[in-house]
């Protein structure tokens, strides 16, 4: 597929390194020279200096032979611009814009993005999708992740493996027989940043990182099998009250059953803007690294931390200041630069979230061809967790599982039949209209597409 993303930031980097990686023909346009050379150099991409709204620079981009166009500038109507134009110069026929001011964003405003008005088919709002993904996570304590999918039937949990874990260094085969009823797939671990498939006689070690397919109705038994037993927080602090946070504590507001939920925010007129846009939340004017502004926030009777400021090293440095007042709180860190995993542990950071990965899932899931629907990214999109539906023209239909021939890359976690949960054993037969969850390594995404096949996206 030729695709052109315009915009060579962390989002269009990571983008563009995946989509290449899958094969896909990559064209990426920046107006900074040095971030087109640091790509073209990492990467198999074409290069192109120029502002992205000339259609002159499309053109050369070859936005005449082009099937996608993905805009994530930091510009939201530079983006917005750039889908206009190509829809009505080069008629592409998919246009992706990350769109970041809620303005914009607006459902009163909706019919602005139309194929009359703003022709953009696909809008990605980030500090959305950030905070969604924090919203998942305080809903399901004791896993570090917990993405829906088909329609929210399904779930997969990313659980840390530690010395709490009843069910480590248990081969998996043995779990089957001791949790007959459990509708749960362990499907990998990240075991040493490397991802590994595991087999029926493997085990879970200390220190993995599990990923975990189950029935959603089963998510608090599951984490139970794994040694969690934490309750939803209720005393939340939030560090941070722009769109990510904002957007949580409205979330929650709506999700959680007598939340109590206190933002700090340093600066003085957006705590005033949120303070009248949310119902039950306390909004602090203040400083999240001051002691005297967590103490105010009554931080000892805090259940969980989430800082989401702008700045990484606050927002460490904030999770680490909470972890001093008490030990046992839960602490959470929005953080862009990736080396600052390598001092969670030392810290004693919960967890660290990359709003880039968030951002660049939610696109990925819009390039794939088929039926294929949510996807998420493992490991710079090495691997990734697809649903997709199985249609007339699949040939998996009325198969085995066994008879499927699937390469050991590709794992199926479970499937929805209309109403019906199903942890696929080897005698399984696939039928149509199955929305699939499963496991994918990159290089075989041509292979998933192909069985999930439609002629176009």
């Amino acid at each position: 597929m030729n695709i052109i993303i315009c915009g060579a930031g962390r989002v269009g980097f990571s983008i563009a390194k995946q989509l290449s990686a899958q094969s896909h023909s990559i064209t990426i346009i920046d107006q900074s020279s040095e971030d087109i050379q640091k790509i073209s150099e990492s990467i198999d991409v074409k290069g192109i200096v120029g502002r992205a709204t000339f259609p002159s620079v499309l053109e050369k981009a070859g936005a005449m032979e082009a099937d996608m166009i993905i805009a994530v500038t930091r510009n939201d109507e530079v983006n917005m611009v750039v889908c206009q134009i190509s829809h009505s110069i080069f008629n592409i026929s998919k246009k992706i814009a990350r769109i970041r001011s809620q303005d914009f964003l607006n459902p009163k405003y909706g019919k602005l993005f139309s194929k009359i008005e703003l022709p953009v088919d696909v809008i990605i709002s980030p500090e959305l999708e950030v905070a969604k993904s924090l919203q998942r996570k305080i809903e399901a304590p004791g896993s570090l992740d917990s993405v829906p999918f088909a329609k929210d039937k399904i779930r997969m949990l990313e659980i840390a493996i530690d010395e709490k874990c009843p069910i480590a260094n248990i081969q998996l085969n043995k779990l089957t027989k001791a949790f007959p009823d459990l509708e749960a797939n362990i499907l990998g671990v990240i075991r040493n940043e490397n991802f590994l498939i595991l087999k029926k006689t493997d085990k879970m070690k200390i220190n993995d990182k599990a990923y975990v397919v189950i029935n959603s109705s089963q998510l608090n038994r599951t984490l139970t099998a794994f040694g969690h037993e934490e309750k939803i927080a209720k005393n939340i602090l939030i560090i941070g009250g722009g769109n990510i946070g904002f957007n949580l504590a409205k979330n929650l507001e709506q999700s959680l059953e007598d939340p109590r939920i206190k933002i700090i925010e340093k600066d003085k007129e957006r705590a005033e803007i949120i303070a009248t846009e949310l119902e039950n939340s306390i909004v602090i004017n203040g400083d999240g690294l001051d002691e005297d502004v967590l103490r105010e926030a009554n931080i000892e009777k805090i259940e969980t931390v989430l800082s989401l400021t702008n700045d990484d090293e606050d927002n460490v440095m904030a999770c680490v200041l909470a972890e001093k007042f008490s030990p046992n709180k839960r602490t959470i860190a929005l953080v862009n630069k990736s080396n600052y995993s390598l001092l969670k542990t030392s810290l004693k950071i919960d967890d660290l979230v990359d709003p880039r990965m968030i951002t660049v899932s939610n696109i990925l899931k819009h390039v794939h061809k088929g039926t294929i629907q949510t996807v998420y990214s493992l490991l710079d999109g090495e691997y990734e967790f697809i649903e997709a539906e199985i249609i007339e023209t699949s040939e998996l239909i009325n198969k085995s599982l066994k008879e499927s021939n699937l390469p050991q890359e590709i794992r199926i976690g479970a499937i929805l039949r209309k109403d019906d949960i199903i942890i696929p054993r080897s005698n399984f037969v696939f039928e149509k209209k199955d929305l699939v969850v499963f496991l994918t390594k990159r290089d075989q995404l041509s292979k998933v597409e192909n069985l999930f096949r439609i002629s176009s996206f």
